[in-house]
């Protein structure tokens, strides 16, 4: 019998995002991400958990995501555009995160979006908002998890290789 997803098993996966009008791809990741199906600790959100519930290793599922309810709508107060000579050079690159404060002292990040000979665009809004995206699983691998996995959601020794994972972000963009 083929083991299946289900509660205090570890699930190894890889998934990615993608925009379901385009099909875009615009999330990927390809390094195993391990949570404990069923943990008071969880990675995923409970309807993707739920998704997964019961299926094998090596099946891909499909989850779409509401993205409203993650972001809430779209904000188009949140994008700006500048003249280019206003921002600093470090800036002038698209997919750069700009840290800026409102009057409050409260710091929210933007996004550079657009930027042409003589503007530049942010947006201060999730770059999936206001998308219809799909959240696509691959099943790696399904076991027992261990009592100390248990406790903490997921496995023991799962911090990355952070050289591998900063290669393939140089091989391919992970957010467009």
């Amino acid at each position: 019998m083929a083991n299946v997803i289900s509660e205090n098993k570890l699930v190894e996966l890889n998934y990615e995002i993608t925009d379901k009008k385009s099909n875009e791809v615009l999330v990927k990741v390809e390094y195993p991400i391990g949570y404990v199906h069923g943990s008071s600790n969880p990675v995923l959100s409970s309807d993707v958990t739920a998704a997964l519930e019961g299926h094998e290793e090596g099946e891909v599922i499909e989850v779409p995501i509401d993205t409203k309810a993650l972001y809430g709508e779209r904000d188009e107060s949140l994008v700006f555009t500048d003249l280019i000579e206003n921002v600093p050079e470090e800036y002038r690159e698209i997919g750069i995160t700009i840290t800026m404060e409102n009057d409050k002292g409260e710091a929210k990040n933007f996004l550079v979006t657009r930027i042409d000979d003589k503007t530049l665009t942010v947006d201060g809004n999730n770059p999936l908002c206001g998308r219809e995206v799909l959240f696509r699983l691959k099943v790696l691998s399904i076991r027992d998890a261990t009592e100390e996995e248990i406790v903490i959601g997921g496995k023991v020794d799962a911090d990355p290789d952070l050289e591998q994972i900063l290669q393939q972000a140089d091989e391919k963009p992970t957010l467009q």
